[in-house]
């Protein structure tokens, strides 16, 4: 049997995955986000929707003028929510940082600004959300033809990582699975090729992230690479390339080599596959809820509903994170 054939009776599923967590972290409550920049009418409303299914608390940071007529125009109601006036979208970036670092948001949120400038004002030096770890970006996809929700990272923020920022992506999307109750992870170094091989790079770095794992570098996960997309999803891909491992043929996370490789990935799996893609940035003091116009209200919702519960695994366990 192929591995079409395989997983073929498995597209029919519904996406439940997304339903569970908005679920829980419905249940959790509801926390303080700062929302940089709404000034479009998808962002506001996605930021008022969330406050709406119990998520988040927003308190919107943009020129209130702007905001106030996107409300307007699309019969949005911002009776009680909280609105700082700033003037313009870097502004808006720095405000909304420095709410988190008052303590008056436990997230943050991007609305219609670039994500360049709400990144410039997170990696800030002085008055920034810094950790000790490389700031990543993870995609939370539910593939209606996999079990069960698949990691891709990164495919947002770090270009073409070395192997130093690639240990702190893994260990971002680890702590980011483990924190959201989802247990030890496997984790697939992505290549062309299954093989160790030097005209490839990205399957000599896969390597020795393998071997930093069996050393304590990477901790809370089983690593396998490199593993080629086919090999690393399909059992019976790997069977016929002759892997065992208890990563092959089933990954949780799928590490990609480069941005432009994510990214790929992530839209493939979107547009051709059906896969909703809740995106969250970690590595930082804070989640960051990083969501797209074209994302739907699911999506936008899974999201939130992402950040607020690994916002609250974090404050159990201090250590996740960083």
């Amino acid at each position: 049997m192929d591995s079409v054939t395989e997983t073929a009776p498995r597209r029919a599923r519904d996406h439940g995955n997304y339903e569970q967590l908005i679920a829980r972290a419905r249940e959790a409550g509801p926390l303080p986000t700062a929302v940089a920049h709404p000034c479009d009418a998808s962002s506001l409303r996605g930021a008022l929707d969330a406050a709406a299914a119990g998520l988040i608390v927003p308190v919107l940071v943009g020129p209130a003028a702007r905001i106030g007529a996107v409300a307007e125009a699309e019969g949005l109601d911002l009776t009680g929510i909280e609105l700082l006036d700033t003037p313009h979208s870097v502004a808006s970036a720095a405000r909304a940082v420095e709410l988190v670092r008052e303590g008056r948001a436990t997230l943050l949120m991007k609305g219609s600004l670039h994500s360049d400038e709400l990144l410039a004002a997170i990696t800030s030096r002085d008055a920034g959300l810094r950790t000790g770890r490389r700031i990543s970006h993870v995609f939370i996809m539910d593939v209606p033809s996999y079990p069960e929700p698949l990691f891709v990272t990164d495919a947002a923020v770090n270009i073409f990582p070395d192997l130093d920022a690639k240990r702190d992506i893994i260990q971002n999307a680890v702590d980011l699975h483990v924190g959201l109750g989802l247990g030890r992870p496997r984790v697939a170094i992505l290549s062309a090729v299954e093989t160790v091989t030097t005209s490839i790079p990205s399957t000599i770095d896969a390597a020795a992230l393998c071997k930093m794992a069996d050393r304590g570098q990477i901790t809370g996960a089983d690593l396998d690479g490199p593993l080629a997309l086919d090999n690393a999803i399909s059992p019976e891909a790997a069977r016929i390339k002759g892997i065992v491992s208890p990563v092959a043929g089933r990954a949780q996370i799928l590490v990609a080599p480069d941005l432009e490789a994510g990214n790929m990935l992530a839209k493939n799996l979107t547009f051709m596959a059906g896969a909703d893609a809740a995106g969250i940035v970690l590595g930082t003091r804070v989640p960051v809820i990083l969501t797209s116009r074209a994302d739907t209200l699911k999506t936008r919702l899974a999201s939130c509903a992402v950040a607020v519960l690994y916002a609250q695994a974090q404050l159990r366990e201090p250590r996740l994170g960083g």
